[in-house]
């Protein structure tokens, strides 16, 4: 029988002490890279495999972490949960997520198995409401774009700044009668900021402020935006809360005869690199997904360290004009 390989043959291979070996293999501490990967290159040399469950009982962390999205079938959650498993795998988490499909249900089903798989903390992006085990449990989680108690920290981009950036350059770009589309069954602040601030530069500039259901189905969502041609064709400007809805748009505005964007133009939100690689001249309010996949994490790990943390963290968002809307700048030409 093979002598069993201890944490000691991978130090005195890899050239570092035993400590480093474990902090490489629990990613605690400050470790450069040139370390991780001596000491990684020192364990599949000898093949060793950290004993699991005994690094468990020790620390009393399962090192999993569940993330619970409305849908990763739309581009925003999709990237955004990829981003946040990218960047626990690299600091040694295992992952499970949750598809709750904007049900309230299944999301209550979730966030059940996820305790009942005793994940050391959780990253909540859904937006369903009345859920008592998030009122109840003392497991460490971060929220995004939503609020779920005061001591639970919430990281979102800057909703209310982008929705206004959007608008204004829509006016500045001479459109007189600007419609927004949004969800209408929001929870908190930050689900209405989008369409506030909408409101709020319509109001400045004394037009009239109307909105329409964006809904999860996508076919019951290009009814819905369909009316908006039949009930006010007087449109020339739409401001979407998504690019979901700025690609239908874009598609019915086609089907009902505008010109897009001499006739309408058309700014959407969240900027995902799907939808850019798709849409490519799409002008959309570009939210910074892999720094709010980065900053959950990180608050995450600071309470998961029972370090302190900021009730909310706002990120910038960045406005991309696109051919979408007029006077767009392509290649020093207008």
């Amino acid at each position: 029988m093979s002598q069993r390989i201890k944490l000691e043959d991978v130090a005195k291979l890899a050239g570092v002490s035993r400590a480093t070996v474990s902090r490489v293999i629990n990613r605690r501490g400050y470790l450069s890279q040139r370390t991780i990967l001596k000491v990684e290159q020192a364990m599949e040399r000898l093949d060793y495999h950290p004993n699991v469950i005994a690094r468990q009982m020790h620390s009393q962390r399962t090192n999993l972490i569940g993330i619970i999205v409305p849908t990763v079938g739309n581009p925003f959650f999709g990237e955004l949960t990829a981003a946040m498993e990218h960047e626990l795998f690299k600091k040694g988490y295992k992952v499970l997520v949750g598809d709750a499909l904007n049900d309230p249900e299944k999301e209550q089903r979730y966030l059940r198995q996820l305790l009942g798989h005793q994940v050391d903390g959780l990253i909540i992006a859904t937006h369903n409401a009345n859920i008592p085990e998030y009122q109840n449990t003392n497991l460490p989680i971060v929220a995004i774009d939503r609020f779920l108690r005061s001591d639970i920290p919430v990281v979102y981009s800057d909703n209310y700044g982008g929705a206004k950036q959007a608008c204004e350059a829509l006016i500045q770009r001479g459109a007189k009668y600007i419609i927004h589309t949004d969800d209408l069954s929001p929870l908190n602040d930050q689900d209405t900021a989008r369409r506030r601030a909408y409101e709020a530069v319509m109001k400045a500039h004394d037009r009239p402020a109307i909105t329409y259901p964006s809904l999860p189905d996508p076919k019951q969502n290009r009814e819905a935006l369909q009316k908006i041609f039949i009930e006010h064709p007087e449109v020339d400007a739409i401001f979407t809360s998504n690019d979901l809805d700025a690609a239908t748009l874009l598609d019915l505005a086609v089907e009902n005869g505008y010109v897009v964007p001499d006739q309408l133009q058309i700014i959407g939100y969240d900027g995902t690199q799907t939808t850019q690689r798709l849409l490519p001249r799409l002008a959309t309010v570009v939210q910074p997904i892999p720094a709010m996949a980065k900053k959950a994490i990180e608050l995450l790990e600071a309470k998961l360290n029972q370090q302190a943390v900021p009730e909310e963290v706002v990120l910038s968002v960045n406005l991309k004009l696109g051919s979408t809307v007029k006077n767009y700048k392509i290649n020093g030409e207008y």
